[in-house]
């Protein structure tokens, strides 16, 4: 595969005859459809995409054609492809018609695709792919030029309606959501959750169907066994179960047939996995995104940030700006900091009717990475009440409930709004309870004050004044009943399991609520 039959993208001009561009897919957008002006009834297909082929040249593509020929070549490679794009029509910008929705660009030109002319294949050469993937990480703004997600919100409304670029890190990402609009059109939302150094949540909303597949891959949901992975690849028709390791030198690679597969393509596949793996499943995401429309959320009555046709979302970019914000990230989860509740969002206890057993909630918090409340009837097999009183009772800062230690003179917490302040701390019950029930166990649930006070039925300083034995005794009187028990159900990344429950309401459960629910629970099994 010569370098010099393809032509570089800086040097692209309308002028050029049967051209050919190798490059990498930084944005893509969805399939789109229109009414053609020139027959009535019928309607024309459309998508772009964007091809980067060096440090600091890429350019915009269009596909037009008929249903079957644009669904069939956007389903043929997606962001991170490494494509070849033979013949496009090579034509001037328009920054008054389509151009001024597409991302913005260092060339001059667009390419358009048509059915009648073109062709679009996935690059197969190992050592085209290893020169092309690292262009990924690389943003297609300056890195210094972005705002901060304090500026964002202390801007407020004044930046309504821009366009600007955004440096954060991924808190989370919410659960895909469908809708209908008024025309019947099917619609969906993504809502991921960002953070940086100085704003400890802020929303980015996807709705386009290539954005949210780009960001569902950030955080990749434990299936269970982590040393085997179905990959299924349509690019090149081969389905592999990858166990451990593959030991295929990549410079060993030839023509010659393995199992019913081109070694080379094979070497190819395996590249581009290990890849991804190295850079996609990394423990924290940074984001820069370039040209973020910025919108203030009556509802929320606070900015949001959302992904449009303009967007180009670079995962972990390769500059200092990116690497500083994420050693902050691995610091603060470290420190468990983005596991502290944000803002109160707990639904009233009375309002909770929703019934699970343990492995229901465990598989629904699997399903969904979105906090929901349910209530268990469940054992406590786990309640640490006759440890040392400093293991029961703990401080935490009154601002953001981080832990702290009693002697500390400021929190340690590094998304504390008051952390180059004072400390202003409260003690109260701090414990990890495990619940179970005849489906299995759910481990590490916090159980803390106000709630652990109406639990347990005494406050601290009478905990603290109680005997050993009297401990024992309180213990116990859980440990061998059935109780009742609120749970809110939140992601963490601190956790290995992924998510930790949060108790809002434990009792000693009425034993005729308990066989009607479980009833219940037993007939929809």
């Amino acid at each position: 595969m010569a370098a010099q039959t393809y032509i570089a993208i800086s040097e692209l001009h309308p002028n050029f005859s049967h051209p050919r561009v190798l490059g990498i897919i930084i944005g893509k957008t969805d399939v789109k459809s229109f009414p053609d002006r020139k027959n009535i009834g019928v309607d024309r297909f459309t998508f772009s995409f964007t091809i980067k082929d060096s440090h600091d040249f890429f350019i915009n593509g269009t596909a037009w054609g008929n249903d079957g020929y644009i669904n069939g070549l956007s389903n043929s490679f997606n962001t991170g492809d490494c494509v070849i794009v033979e013949n496009p029509l090579v034509t001037n910008k328009d920054p008054e018609k389509g151009d001024r929705f597409c991302p913005t660009t260092p060339s001059l030109y667009r390419l358009l695709v048509s059915e009648a002319h073109s062709q679009v294949s996935l690059c197969d050469d190992i050592g085209t792919i290893e020169r092309l993937l690292p262009l990924l990480h690389l943003p297609v703004k300056d890195s210094r030029d972005f705002y901060s997600l304090a500026d964002i919100v202390a801007n407020g409304q004044k930046l309504d309606g821009t366009v600007i670029n955004i440096l954060a890190a991924v808190k989370s990402i919410g659960e895909l959501k469908q809708f209908t609009t008024s025309d019947r059109r099917s619609g969906q939302r993504l809502e991921v959750k960002l953070f940086d150094d100085s704003v400890s949540s802020f929303p980015l909303v996807c709705w386009d169907r290539e954005a949210i597949q780009l960001v569902q891959t950030l955080i990749p949901k434990e299936t269970g066994r982590k040393q085997r992975l179905l990959i299924l690849s349509h690019k090149t028709n081969l389905y592999l179960t990858f166990i451990p390791a593959c030991h295929v030198p990549l410079t060993h690679c030839t023509e010659e047939k393995h199992g019913g597969v081109h070694l080379r393509r094979y070497c190819v596949f395996m590249f581009k996995i290990a890849y991804c793996c190295f850079n996609f499943y990394s423990s924290f995401k940074v984001l820069f995104i370039a040209d973020a429309k910025i919108s203030f959320d009556s509802f929320r009555s606070g900015m949001t940030a959302s992904v449009n046709s303009k967007t180009i979302i670079t995962v972990n970019p390769d500059t200092r700006e990116a690497s500083l914000l994420f050693s902050y990230a691995k610091e603060v989860s470290e420190s468990g900091a983005l596991d502290q509740d944000e803002k109160p969002e707990d639904m009233p206890v009375d309002s909770i009717t929703d019934v699970y057993t343990v492995s229901q909630l465990k598989q629904k918090a699997q399903e969904n990475p979105e906090p929901f409340f349910g209530i268990t009837y469940s054992f406590i097999s786990r309640l640490d009440l006759d440890s040392s009183v400093s293991k029961v009772i703990k401080a935490r800062c009154s601002r953001c409930k981080f832990q702290v230690t009693e002697d500390a003179q400021s929190c340690t917490n590094l998304l504390c709004p008051g952390r180059d302040q004072a400390l202003l701390a409260t003690t109260g019950f701090d414990l990890l309870v495990d619940f179970t029930d005849h489906t299995g166990t759910l481990h590490a649930c916090s159980l803390r004050s106000p709630v652990a006070e109406k639990t347990l039925g005494c406050t601290t300083q009478e905990f603290t004044s109680l005997t050993d034995d009297e401990r024992t005794a309180m213990k116990w009187k859980f440990l061998l009943e059935r109780c009742k028990i609120y749970v809110k159900i939140l992601p963490s990344t601190k956790l290995r399991s992924g998510t930790r429950g949060l108790v809002l309401d434990c009792s000693v459960a009425d034993p005729g609520e308990v066989k009607q629910h479980m009833s219940a629970l037993l007939q929809r099994l």
